[in-house]
């Protein structure tokens, strides 16, 4: 067992035991220091205003000349995870070195403690999963002990970092959307925390100011300074950590609760974040990926023949599922979806198949 993975322990120990005495704490943060020596200090409650929905028009354009970012995603070694990366990585590839991207180098962070097959495909740093049973089987749990270890022991030599997933495909290149001192996300419409308020103030007790100050965001996707990201990632595993074992948290916030784990320890920390609406598109909710970024690929993706979109759980005459190929990835030349649906997805499906058609041993995994 590491250094740094004791210390935790040791923290986390200490949280639990307040906690069971329903002892009123401050969330602390954890900041490493060379030779990944741990400091605990309190946090501060500065605002910095709301959220920005809506930039100058002068910030909008691709290539503003701004410093590159690092691209960096948390993966594990399931055979689900991996045909996700494949895409991406063939997407960042292609769009990278392309006029208007401010791309730099990519990382995929792999919290299983131990190689894969995907080393030499994709560029690759091997960190720690959480001590056994810790997660809880919530494998998420993982995503901020990554980002921490991969902080404290990597070369990271752009300035910026992009936190990315495997469900992500850069459908354009993609510019260094930052503004000034502000990091940038994307707002999502079941992040809602003014909605839990009561629960959230365990977490972010009022001293350190309104509910507002939260952002309805993950940590991903969010362009950040890395040094703003080094101070912010010890505080995100320690915050996702206790929300898992609060058990009315845990149930409240479901499967979302280490997006939640982020925006609260964005804000003990004072940061907010330019919310861009053209910084990512969810299919099939988002029709149309013009002037769009990212296309994020979680939700079923159901059609009848006319191309209209079936209600929740009605199976059509068309389906794109990606929780279908847990065992297997999806094959190349998918069918493309029925006259009439919508653009994001026919987008999807043909940048899917374009990329299955250029990996090698794709269909040899079936």
């Amino acid at each position: 067992m590491g250094r740094a993975t004791m210390l935790f322990l040791v923290l986390l120990s200490f949280g639990f035991f307040l906690a069971t005495y329903n002892v009123m704490m401050t969330i602390i943060h954890y900041k490493i220091y060379g030779y990944g020596e741990w400091i605990i200090s309190g946090l501060g409650s500065q605002s910095r205003g709301d959220p920005v929905l809506q930039m100058p028009e002068k910030t909008r354009g691709p290539g503003m000349g701004k410093p590159r970012f690092h691209i960096a995603v948390t993966a594990e070694s399931s055979l689900y995870s991996k045909w996700q990366s494949r895409i991406m990585y063939y997407w960042y590839k292609k769009q990278k070195d392309l006029p208007g991207s401010e791309m730099g180098k990519f990382t995929r962070i792999l919290h299983t403690g131990a190689p894969d097959n995907l080393m030499d495909e994709i560029p690759t740093v091997v960190v720690d999963p959480l001590p056994n049973g810790l997660d809880m089987n919530y494998v998420v749990l993982n995503r901020p002990w990554a980002f921490v270890q991969w902080l404290e022991i990597a070369t990271i030599e752009e300035e910026y970092i992009l936190m990315a997933e495997p469900d992500h495909i850069f459908v354009r290149p993609l510019p260094n959307l930052v503004f000034g001192d502000y990091p940038v996300g994307f707002s999502f419409f079941y992040i809602e925390p003014s909605k839990h308020e009561r629960i959230i103030r365990k977490f972010f007790p009022e001293e350190n100011g309104p509910i507002t100050k939260i952002d309805p965001i993950g940590n991903s996707p969010v362009i950040i300074k890395k040094d703003l990201l080094e101070e912010i990632a010890p505080t995100w595993l320690n915050l996702s950590v206790r929300i898992k074992y609060d058990p009315e948290a845990d149930e409240t916030f479901g499967w979302v609760q280490e997006m939640y784990a982020y925006a609260v320890a964005s804000a003990l920390h004072g940061v907010q974040h330019l919310l861009r609406e053209d910084f990512m598109i969810q299919p099939p909710w988002d029709l149309e990926t013009r002037k769009k970024y990212i296309l994020h690929f979680t939700y079923d993706l159901d059609y009848n023949a006319k191309g209209e979109m079936m209600p929740y759980g009605v199976t059509g005459d068309w389906e794109f599922k990606k929780r279908s190929y847990f065992f297997a990835p999806p094959p190349r030349n998918f069918s493309l979806p029925p006259p009439g649906a919508p653009e994001s997805v026919v987008t999807l499906i043909e940048m899917i198949n374009e990329a299955t058609a250029n990996l090698p041993d794709w269909d040899s995994l079936r």
